[in-house]
Parts: C-alpha cells; structure tokens; sequence
C-alpha cells in the first residue's frame, strides 16, 4: 500500500463541467415521462393554495428575454410555494387575438380580401396555434413547469363562452352602451385604441397662432377684432364649432400694429413677443362668463364659431382662448354636449379627409396640415407658424401616430362604477405601494372603456340590431350566443346570418317584420385576457377565485391589471387578485431599450444553446426584477462563473461526503467541535435569509445569499481548511465525521433552496444524495433549525473571523515579501491584548489548522517584536517554517526525519498511518 492511498481524497462521479445544454434536455425529457409536475401537484393535493394566474403573453413569434424574466421568475415562485407547504398549480395561457396575426398573414401574403371574413379569420387561428406550439416548447426548454398539454387559450370555444357571459352580465347591469364619441384612432391599425394601448413618442409638430374674425359681439366685442387661437393640430381646424375661454378669467381686447384682438389679459405681453407685435394698447377688458354665444367666424368656412365656457381651458399655453372641435377631442367633446354642437369629425378610419371638409376630400390628416395653413394664410388669418418637438400618442403595436376621433363605438361604462374599483383597489396587496397609486390615479382619471374594434381577428360582439336599428342584447340573446360558441367556436357569428344566431322563434319590438342584423366589430383584445377570471379560474377546479397574486410587466398596470380588475369588478364585485407583483423592463448592459435595429438584443434560446437555460435562471434570480433590469453577454458570463463557483463548492462536498452515509455516520451537533458548531449555524441563518427573500419575491438577496455562503464562508474558509481533516484523517475519524455532518446538510439543504432557481442542476446534484425522495422537486423546503447557546458561538467565531483576517493579511504580506510561498510554510506568532487573548483561549478548536499555517505560537502582547504587524488588539509575525514537508499532508514539521520507521512523516501523520495502515509503512521501508 502507498502512502497516498492512506489519503481520503475525495471522489465523486459528479462532473466538473455541467454540459447543461445536452443534459437539460435528458432530464426534462426524464420529468415528462416521470410526470413530476403531477407527482408534486398529488404530494400537495390536500395542503392550501396558492394560485399564482398567468397573464397571457401573445401568441407571436419566439420568445423574447422578457418572456424569459417573467416566466422564469413566475416558475421560481411557484416551485418554491410548492415545496412550501402549498399546492400550487400552473395554468400557462395565451392571447390569441389582434392585429399583430392578421399583419403577420398579409406579411406572408395572404390576401384578405379574395376570402370571405370566416376563412380568413380560420387562417388566423392556424397561424396563432403554429405561435402557441412554438412558444410553449421555447417556455418548456426553460425549465417552467406547468400544464402544457392544457393551457387556456382565448380562441378556444370554452374560453370565448365564458367572455361572452362576462360582456352578457355587464350588460344586464347597463354597462355596455353606444355612443359617437371621441376615441384615440389609429389610422395605421383603421381601428379603435384603448388608453393602454397607447405609448408616447415625440414628434415635430406645426404650431400656429389663428385669428377667427368676430361674427356677432353680441355688443361685447367689436365687429372689427377677431379672437386669437393657437394649435398644434391645424388638421382639426376644418371641424372646429367653437372656441373656449374660461369663466373667470379676464380678456383683454388689444390694438396691436392697427388690428384689435382677443386674448386673455395675463397672456398679453407673452403673446405679443411670439407674434412680433410692436405697438399694443389694450382697449377694455372682459370676463369670461361675459363672452358666452358670443359667435366668431370660421376663418375658412362660411360657418360660425360659438363661443363656449370651459373650466379645461388654462393660461400655461397659447392665448386663453382654445379651438374646440367636438369630434376630436375629450373636453371639445364634453363641451360640445353641454351646448348643443354636432359631433364633426371629417376623417375617415385611414386618415384621410370626407367630403365634410370642402377642399380636402381624400387628403391623409397629416397631409392636410400645410393646405390649411397655406388657407389661413391667403385669408389673412395666419398671425404665426412654426414648429415645436412635443410628446404626441402613438399605436403602440404599429409605433405610428393616433389621432382623436369621433365614431360611433361601444363602451364599458367605467364612471358606473368607478369608485367600487377604488375600493377594490385598496384591498389588494400591492407588492410594490407605488403600484397601487398607479392604477389608482389611472382609474380615477380615466374615461369610459372603448371595447370595439373595427378588425376581423377577435371574439365578435354578441350584438344584434332590429329594423329601426335600435341595439339587442338581452340574457336570453346572451346565452344562446354563448351556448353557439361552446359548440362551435366564434367563426359560426361570421359563417350564419343574424336569424340563424338567435334563438328559434325570437321577436323583438324593434323589428315587426322578423328582420334582424348583427354587429360586425371584435371585442377590444383586452376585454378578452381581461376574462381570464371568469374563463380560467372560476371554471378549472384545481385553481381558485380571486387569485394570490397576479405577476406581469410594469406595463400591465394600464393592461391587464386593469383590464382584469374593470370586468371582475363589474361582475363580481371583487378584485380578481389578491396581490400584485410587477416587473421592470427588460434593457441592454448600458441601459438602452432593447431593439433588432441597434442590434443590441439577446436571445433565450441562443444563450440556452451556448450555456443552459440554468444559466438564463441564475440570472432572472440575479436581477432585481422591481425595477428596470440589465442583461449582455457580459452579464450572462459573469451570471456564469458565479454558477461555476456554486457548482464547484458543491461538486467538492459530494467529492467528500461519497463514504458518508448519514443514517451510520451523523455526528449530532451537540458533538461536534467548536468550528462544525459555527458552520452549521451559519448553514441555518442563510437557510433563514433565504427563505425570508424567497417569502418577500426578493430573487436577487436569495442568489446574494447563496453566492455569498457558498465563497464566503465554504470556499474561502471552511472547505479551506477542512482539507486537513477531510484527507488526512482515517476514514471514521470523528473530526473527519463530524465535518461530513456538516457537508452532507449543507449540501442537502443548498440543494433544496437552489432547486426553485436551478431545477436541472439540482436534480443532478440530489441523484448523488441519499435522500428519501426520488427527486428534489418532491422534497420540501428545509426547516429552519436552531440550536442552543448559539449565540455565543456566533459571537465569539464573529470575532475570531476579524482575527483571522489579520493573519491573512500579515501572511499575504509576507507572501509578497518571498518570505513564504503557500501558508503551510509559514510559522505564524500572535501577540494578542488581554481580551484578546481570552477569545483565542476560549476557541477550543486547533487554531493551526483553522488559519493553515505549519506552526502557531501566542505569546504576550509585550513581547512582539518590532518587525510584527500591529493590528488593533494584537500583533502578528509571520516566519519561514523551519523544518521538512511531510509526505502526506503537506506540513512543515522539525519532527520530518526523526521518526525512524517513517522519516518522511509528521508525528500526526505517523500516529494515523501506524494504526489504521500500517501495510503502508511496510511498503515504504521496502523501497
């Protein structure tokens, strides 16, 4: 026998090298066929829920790095609930309808207009099932665990019955009408928008001052001024009825360079340096309240401009006095309804100019801009044209420009109910408090919900009209439309005529004859994922109503969040969740807004190519998520060498604990040493902050933690010394067990609390565990254990840790000096205080072997020499051992040489070799 193989040198079959890409597949292969995802959902079956709702990404393309945060932080948290004493089901969804599917055909050219609506809407469902299937393999391959083989879907018959019924109970409470009003626009979709389809962008916008010459006084203002108006939108100027001024302001009628105007008195001299005006005097003053039906003339069209009241109207801007067009704006709107006006509104749904605007029949709005204010200028009445870079609403799917228009639309009535959404509000859990303010101030600011939409490609309003076109939607219409869809999905609204979609032998007032016609608008996509309470969690029984918490996106506090909340609201009375988490947004290693057009994108299955999708989920747990988050290659390889490190500190104590069984060989912590003491205590407070993080979502403390214990206290120390124990020391050693107590737990419990984040590491790692359970993922999350008087032991290796510190430093001096070269070869003498020296006295542990150093001596603080370090409360000198290596476990000892029987051992070494292999001996002298 060797002397060699006297060492314990660990051994372990667990690869250096993780190879997740090839191996990933294997095992999620392995859990499929195994049915983990069922086998976890049994061991819970009887445990309280928690119903994490998936909000529906939409069905386009692969996945991108956001998908990746969301899905994967969604999978984190239900992962660990479900080893948390929760049954904790995943229902994966999809939006499936939109204009994004129906561009997506006419990209591939598909050509609309040769097919009837039906066949093209049949079209629309194959691409957007093509989407799922290549989505939900993109999720799966990251490790998500859920019901893929029976997610919900919005095209599905199930799913559009149960959001008919939502729309149907709705309206029996009056909250769905009709109405002419103006609506963000968006020429570029030909479509309504709702606010949260909305973005800002800026853009270089005209800015024109106009003179609207007055009318009829009304013995207020003379015949010979005209009122000032300023705008940036000229192209409404062809659909202006009136003119704003605020009640209790005062105007001031001026002569400037010989013509009189009206503007309000504080913006006088303002005004008169954007115009240029020079001379100016101002005749008289008068109220606001005092310019009521007074009439102006339209400065291009034989009409009148009524002066109007208006609260809206301020003096940070323009003249005091506002152009109204109550087909193009909310206020115009309001005010318009208040005195009587026609809703004007002369542009089509591309954009473009009617007939109701003489001289601009067919002109697209934006073009029209230079037209009117070539008019105005030909009739004198242009004072002033420039340009000006503002924010301006844009279609957030087409990032074209959205203009406000009047059309006739449905609506959810929001001002209905609005306050017992505010109440709702306030019982929900905002995990973020800044969220709850959000969608507060956006419910309380907004208007009514706009849920038409002039497209193909969604679930068909089930709205029918009699012969004097007065609108039906009653329960019994309702049911008999859900119970069609049920059977046949929504085409059969496309594919029947109106008689064929009501119920055999319907009458209604409205139509006499028996004649009936059917809405042909699409619901607004957000009034169909906004169903998803109603479609998912009150009808599958394994998930209940509300939801513990809904997780999406920043952005979907105008979407989803609020498209939810509105129609749960108003059918229930409830929120649909309990709490709400969000997410930032998904941004570049410098900060900038991810896009293919700088090239500045990353993605997910890309990198899970090159390193494994643990890797995209070690950095998901990385980031704070709450707020904007950062990802690069750079990033990801950093996010990759801290898996390395973790991977290799845990490969080391499998390497160590391979002849370590725990049922034969746990030392119980009352008998282990001092050191042991201090490591599983230290194992058990990050076990604690972990969860802790785990409970608050807080990812990124749960990945700092691990990290931190794993090189920290482990690598850097632990592991470190533990070496000359774990090797040298004969295999049922009681120092030797008492350390693999401590190995064998840590590994056990890192693994458990790793396995949300790291699934396929973990189930790795846990085959070369003797753990009851077959897989990790059907263990449990490890109890927190606390142990007695630890206190002090925490406290007193806290101190020793300063101490050692102090060491390291004065051998790293040394180091540098060539004094030493590895710290085996130094003979390290301590100097300490009296306090001091209590605490190293009071370590009861072989302080050589903690610092590992060949030599340690404590001698009295008066004593240190003038070349020792000083240090606050002790003084440290480091020297080169004298003496030879020991063979076996690397020492420097003066005993090397002078053991007759094995001069190339230590005396420590000789005791163990002698008595557990002395055939080694044997071999030794033989040579």
């Amino acid at each position: 026998m060797k002397m060699k193989e006297t060492l314990q040198l660990g051994k372990t079959k667990f690869p250096m090298r993780a190879s997740l890409p090839t191996k990933e597949v294997e095992r999620q292969k392995e859990w499929e066929e195994q049915q983990i995802y069922e086998k976890r959902q049994e061991v819970n079956k009887d445990k309280p829920t928690f119903v994490l709702h998936d909000g529906p990404p939409f069905a386009n393309g692969n996945i991108h790095i956001g998908h990746a945060l969301n899905k994967i932080s969604k999978d984190i948290i239900i992962r660990y609930k479900s080893m948390s004493g929760f049954r904790s089901p995943y229902v994966p969804g999809w939006d499936t309808h939109g204009l994004p599917i129906e561009q997506a055909l006419t990209n591939k050219g598909v050509n609309r207009k040769e097919m009837t609506i039906a066949e093209f809407r049949k079209l629309c469902e194959e691409y957007a099932w093509e989407q799922i299937n290549k989505q939900r393999e993109d999720f799966k391959r990251l490790g998500v665990a859920g019901e893929w083989d029976n997610p919900y879907v919005t095209l599905t018959k199930d799913y559009e019955e149960a959001q008919i019924r939502v729309f149907g109970k709705m309206a029996e409470k009056g909250y769905i009408y009709r109405g002419l009003k103006p609506i963000y626009w968006s020429p570029s979709s030909e479509s309504a928008l709702a606010e949260a389809e909305i973005e800002y962008k800026d853009v270089r916008s005209a800015n024109i001052y106009v003179a609207f010459g007055v009318r009829d006084g009304k013995g207020k203002v003379d015949s010979d001024a005209s009122f000032v108006i300023w705008t940036t939108t000229p192209w409404t100027l062809p659909a202006n009825l009136a003119i704003a001024v605020h009640p209790d302001v005062d105007y001031a009628v001026v002569n400037a360079d010989g013509r009189k105007f009206v503007v309000a008195s504080k913006m006088v001299e303002g005004v008169a340096a954007k115009l240029g005006w020079e001379d100016v005097q101002v005749l008289k003053e008068i109220k606001g309240s005092d310019l009521e039906n007074v009439t102006a003339q339209h400065p291009f069209y034989d009409r009148e401009s009524l002066l109007v009241l208006g609260d809206y109207v301020t003096l940070e801007e323009g003249t005091g006095l506002v152009h109204t067009a109550p087909g193009h704006g909310d206020d115009d709107y309001i005010v318009g309804q208040k005195y009587g006006l026609p809703v004007l509104s002369p542009v089509d749904g591309r954009g473009c100019f009617t007939d109701e605007a003489p001289g601009l029949e067919g002109v697209f709005y934006d073009d029209a801009n230079k037209i009117i204010t070539e008019w105005l200028e030909e009739k004198g009445a242009l004072l002033k044209l420039d340009f000006f870079t503002h924010s301006y609403p844009h279609d957030w799917r087409t990032k074209k420009p959205v203009i406000f228009r009047a059309t006739p639309q449905w609506f959810a009535s929001i001002k209905t109910f609005r306050e017992d959404i505010l109440k709702e509000i306030e019982n929900v859990e905002w995990l973020q408090p800044w969220g709850m303010q959000r969608i507060y101030n956006m419910v309380r600011d907004r208007g009514d919900w706009v849920i038409s939409r002039q497209r193909a490609w969604g679930v068909p309003l089930p709205i029918f009209y009699g012969e004097n076109g007065e609108a039906i939607i009653s329960p019994e219409t309702i049911d008999h439309v859900a119970g069609l869809f049920k059977e046949h999905g929504s085409n059969v609204w496309f594919e029947r005529e109106a008689k064929e979609l009501l119920p055999e032998g319907f009458t209604h007032p409205s139509s006499p004859n028996g004649e009936f016609t059917k809405e042909t608008d699409i619901m607004d996509v957000w009034f169909d994922s906004g169903s998803s309470h109603e479609a998912v969690l009150q009808t599958r029984e394994n998930l209940t109503f509300p939801a513990d918490m809904y997780l999406e996106g920043s952005d979907q506090y105008r979407g989803w969040f609020n498209s939810s909340l509105t129609t749960s609201v108003a059918i229930n009375g409830t929120a649909p969740y309990k709490s709400v988490l969000s997410q930032g947004m998904v941004l570049d290693g410098e900060g900038r807004k991810m896009s293919k057009s700088i090239g500045n994108t990353i993605e997910p299955n890309k990198v899970i190519k090159q390193k494994g999708a643990d890797i995209v989920r070690l950095w998901v747990a990385s980031v704070d998520s709450q707020s904007d988050v950062r990802v690069s290659m750079d990033i990801i390889n950093q996010v990759s060498e801290v898996y390395r490190k973790i991977r290799n500190t845990i490969r080391f104590l499998l390497a160590n604990t391979g002849d370590f069984d725990p049922e034969k060989h746990a030392v119980s912590y009352e008998d282990l040493r001092s050191e042991d003491k201090y490591m599983m205590n230290r194992l058990y407070q990050t076990t604690e902050k972990v969860i802790q993080a785990y409970e608050a979502y807080d990812f990124s403390t749960v990945y700092k933690t691990i990290n931190n214990f794993c090189i920290t206290d482990l690598s850097n120390f632990y592991l470190d010394f533990a070496k000359d124990v774990v090797y040298i020391e004969s295999e049922d050693a009681y120092e030797r067990r008492a350390m693999q107590t401590v190995f064998y737990e840590a590994v056990v419990v890192l693994t458990k609390l790793l396995t949300p984040i790291l699934p396929h590491t973990t189930e790795e790692i846990w085959s070369y565990l003797k753990e009851p359970e077959e897989y990790v993922q059907l263990a449990e999350m490890p109890e927190i254990r606390t142990f007695e008087n630890n206190s002090s032991l925490l406290e007193q290796w806290e101190n020793f840790m300063v101490l050692r510190d102090y060491v390291l430093k004065a051998l790293e001096v040394a180091r540098n000096a060539k004094e030493i070269g590895k710290s085996f070869e130094a003979k390290v003498t301590l100097y300490p205080n009296e306090t001091t020296k209590q605490l190293l006295e009071s370590m009861n542990t072989d302080l050589r072997q903690v610092l590992i150093v060949s030599e340690l001596d404590i001698k009295e603080l008066s004593e240190a020499p003038e070349n020792a370090m000083e240090f606050d409360g002790m003084s440290v000198l480091v020297e080169h051992k004298h003496g030879e290596t020991c063979e076996r476990c690397r020492i420097i000892s003066e005993e090397v040489g002078t053991i007759e029987e094995a001069p190339t051992l230590c005396g420590r070494c000789y005791s163990i070799v002698k008595e557990h292999y002395p055939e080694a001996l044997e071999t030794a002298a033989d040579e």
